[in-house]
């Protein structure tokens, strides 16, 4: 912590820090209001640009910890500043300019990344497999072991997240929580755990369901300890696809147009629908024909097996945050859960899509059918809404997306299955994997909910249509880049070596002679 603060003001950070209680959650923020990153490269304070640290969650039932606590333990509050305030001047004098090694390290760091995620380099780590006809076929499961969280790592969030579990949230966060500005970026694991509770108590459900508190927190530990390690299917997306849920829920005003029930549903299903993903889509579990896609028999397995991993959860009675429920309204919660996270199968969008747009017109809450496409075309808006964040949001995400997809592309060319066209590192680029998308994808699912619901449009649209402005000038500077090096290679430079000359051979053929 002191190291990351003498690059900021470091006097006042520590009075904030000394305030927080030991399990507080605190944010810095600057001076546009948005939370940044505490880090070495943060950008040193100065009058005019004042830094901001918040307790934006704190236990209002603890005294607060300050100077006098401070003093009681034997800390010499006043000293440390000081040499504090002295170690800030040493290093902006000794060095006002980031070292050489450091930027020598960081080289190294990308090198390795590079090497770890091409495909001729590969075969170096071991990776290649025996693809020999067998009665053995290839799991979505051979490289958990290395992908699943360890017992000690789901410990130590566990333990964290019950020490946070009594904070009372502040009303500012608890606001921004209902926006798709949200940055995920800046919380970690168990302060997410934290938030996704205060979901559940800000819609009222802990009281209409009946759900014990400590059940609830067993379910959201379990929920994240069956999120794997993986780039993008992650517990960081089960949690942005269910805070978008969550904000797209109270900018429509959802709770005065359907029941508790069915925004529980939601909720819930956002929370689960992609359970233990290995980072495989379901074109390679087909092809592979892995465990899953013999279970389930080629039909949505991945979707399948996010909603059997779910209900193993809910089996037990720890974590069953539907234990307290009649047997028909369980039943009603099971069937929309499992509807609705089969509805997040990719390969039916456009029959969903269509089937909303069929209903649109006559649409009618009080209809069940109609309430169920919403619902459906809900979770798949929130499921594929990173665009609708700002840029910097975002931008990381499509980073941890296409690195997801080309290690599948690389494992299909590996093991000699079809590769897919949009997956493969050797085609796809950054933009061009966004601008189609964005066009055909996007844009039209989008849309049409905001017709229903015209309020989105500067929530949801509006951030989409600069996203699509932003790659669109990337690709194309990315082309004239690409033109400009082809333009380069045609240049024929003058040969400063004297050629050796040809005598014919026997036979009519030449022999060079070197002269």
């Amino acid at each position: 912590m002191i190291n990351v603060c003498v690059c900021v003001c470091i006097t006042d950070l520590f009075r904030a820090a000394a305030e927080a209680g030991p399990h507080d959650i605190l944010k810095l923020y600057n001076t546009k209001g948005n939370i940044i990153n505490i880090s070495p490269q943060l950008a040193p304070n100065s009058p005019h640009s004042c830094y901001k640290l918040e307790v934006v969650a704190a236990d209002c039932n603890s005294e607060l910890l300050g100077s006098d606590l401070a003093v009681a333990l034997g800390f010499d509050l006043s000293s440390m500043e000081k040499r504090l305030q002295s170690l800030e001047k040493r290093i902006l004098t000794e060095a006002a300019e980031t070292p050489a090694i450091v930027y020598e390290m960081k080289r190294q760091v990308e090198s390795f990344r590079e090497k770890l995620e091409s495909v001729e380099h590969l075969s170096w780590l071991g990776l290649f497999k025996d693809i020999s006809e067998g009665t053995h076929k290839p799991s979505p499961f051979y490289h958990k072991r290395t992908l699943r969280k360890t017992r000690e790592e789901c410990e130590h969030v566990r333990q964290k997240f019950l020490q946070m579990s009594s904070l009372e949230v502040s009303e500012e966060v608890r606001q921004y929580l209902k926006t798709p500005t949200f940055d995920n970026w800046q919380w970690e694991d168990a302060e997410i755990m934290v938030l996704l509770q205060v979901m559940y108590t800000d819609l009222d459900f802990i009281s209409t369901f009946n759900i014990e508190l400590d059940v609830l927190q067993q379910f959201l530990y379990e929920v994240y300890r069956h999120y794997n390690n993986i780039p993008f299917h992650n517990f960081k997306h089960c949690f942005c696809v269910t805070q978008m849920m969550y904000g797209l829920i109270w900018l429509t005003d959802l709770r005065s147009k359907i029941d508790s029930t069915d925004l529980f549903i939601m909720l819930t299903s956002a929370i689960c629908h992609d359970l233990d993903h290995t980072g495989y889509n379901n074109a390679y579990q087909i092809n592979a024909r892995t465990e899953l896609a013999l279970r389930y028999n080629d039909i949505s397995p991945l979707e399948n097996h996010h909603c059997a991993v779910a209900f193993e959860i809910l089996e037990k009675s720890e974590s069953n945050i539907f234990r307290n429920l009649p047997t028909e309204q369980y039943k009603r919660i099971r069937e929309g859960i499992i509807k609705f996270i089969l509805a997040t199968d990719m390969t039916r969008h456009t029959e969903i899509l269509n089937k909303f747009k069929a209903i649109l017109p006559v649409f009618d809450f009080s209809n069940k059918d109609h309430r169920d496409v919403l619902m459906m075309i809900m979770i798949k808006v929130s499921d594929i809404s990173n665009e609708a964040r700002p840029m910097d949001v975002a931008e990381p995400w499509l980073d941890c997306l296409l690195q997801e997809f080309f290690n599948q592309s690389d494992m299909e060319k590996l093991e000699g299955l079809p590769v897919t066209p949009f997956m493969d590192r050797d085609k796809v680029t950054k933009p061009s994997s966004q601008t189609g998308f964005i066009r055909f994808v996007l844009f039209p699912l989008f849309i049409e909910l905001a017709n229903l619901f015209p309020c989105l449009e500067q929530h949801i649209i509006d951030p989409v249509r600069k996203a699509l402005d932003y790659y669109t000038e990337m690709e194309k500077a990315l082309e004239r880049e690409k033109q400009n090096r082809a333009q380069s290679d045609k240049v024929v430079k003058p040969s400063t070596s004297k050629e050796p000359e040809a005598h014919p051979e026997p036979g009519g053929t030449t022999k060079p002679v070197n002269l």
